[in-house]
């Protein structure tokens, strides 16, 4: 049996895509969140470790049932063995639940803005956390949210919904675009862990992908992310980078060891070009697995020195580890 290692990760990642036997297909979801939205995924696991890959008929790479697993190939060549993972909602071992399909910024890399997607009351929200009780699945709760009419609401919504599903007393974790005072409001209603992304730190970059997107400012989210450490503490706040639209080792270098010296944890994140936005992202390339490794052991290095680790994270992508390699 072949199982799957890092540089076996690196290498499907890189890919980020797998073509699926069709008797495996009637299992799996369409995403609502962030890049991904309205792509079918599976989640592959071997050898300890856990691939997210969307579902593309074009893919060179392969899955294919082989009795009680399956098996990724490549050009003929058997990558790794495995299974799939069932999805609880949007990610193995969490409910993780999209709050708001719809956003009024618009990043280049989201399909979200493209949407009008809808916002899910908390009675739906509340239905889907009570199946998953019922069924035995409930360990964790993951929220994110695009941003349906400003952040300050949205924080608001937000929070709400946290207070309602306190109760449950399992850890909560919320990735959504900050907003003054965010961090208290949210660490106030029950929230464990938060995620504010920056997406990326390079100034001509972010200015770029975001460009239009009025009021989201990067130096207010690094603002927000210290502010968070400071409520929430080291370890609980994270932040994604997207790997991929032109940035340079350097760049990511300096980035992480800005954002780990405040005590947040950087996942980077190989860019995923939706459908809908391919004209806008023509210059986005997929990291290679070779670059995927080297900025993942500098990430390593980087948090072991400010005494970080991915490991005491409860709740959404570092407890999932299927989107990156994860330190």
């Amino acid at each position: 049996m072949t199982v799957m290692d890092e540089k076996v990760k690196a290498e499907l990642l890189s890919l980020g895509t797998v073509d699926v036997e069709p008797s495996l297909l009637p299992r799996f979801r369409t995403s609502t969140a962030g890049p991904g939205m309205g792509l079918q995924s599976v989640f592959f696991s071997s050898g300890g470790l856990r691939v997210r890959l969307e579902v593309n008929r074009d893919s060179p790479l392969k899955m294919v049932r082989r009795d009680h697993h399956v098996v990724i190939t490549r050009d003929d060549r058997e990558i790794a063995e495995g299974i799939i993972e069932e999805v609880v909602a949007h990610c193995p071992g969490q409910v993780y639940i999209t709050v708001s399909e719809r956003c009024i910024y618009n990043c280049q890399f989201c399909s979200v803005p493209k949407s009008e997607g809808k916002i899910k009351s908390k009675e739906e929200i509340l239905a889907i956390v009570e199946a998953a009780k019922k069924n035995g699945t409930l360990t964790v709760i993951s929220l994110t949210s695009g941003i349906a009419s400003s952040p300050d609401d949205e924080i608001d919504r937000v929070a709400g919904i946290v207070r309602a599903l306190a109760p449950y007393n399992v850890p909560i974790g919320v990735a959504v675009h900050p907003a003054p005072g965010s961090s208290k409001k949210l660490k106030v209603a029950g929230v464990t862990e938060v995620k504010y992304s920056v997406e990326t730190m390079d100034p001509e970059i972010f200015d770029r992908i975001c460009k239009g997107s009025k009021g989201h400012d990067l130096a207010f989210i690094l603002e927000s992310l210290r502010e968070a450490v400071g409520i929430f503490g080291k370890n609980h706040v994270s932040t994604n980078i997207i790997i991929g639209l032109g940035e340079t080792d350097e760049s990511v270098r300096q980035s992480v060891e800005y954002l780990a010296e405040m005590g947040v944890i950087p996942v980077l994140r190989p860019i995923s070009i939706p459908p809908l936005r391919i004209k806008e992202l023509e210059g986005a390339v997929r990291p290679s697995p070779e670059r995927l490794l080297y900025l993942t052991e500098m990430t390593r290095k980087i948090l072991r020195k400010q005494g970080l680790s991915a490991r005491e994270s409860q709740t959404m992508c570092l407890a999932c580890t299927g989107c990156d390699l994860t330190p």
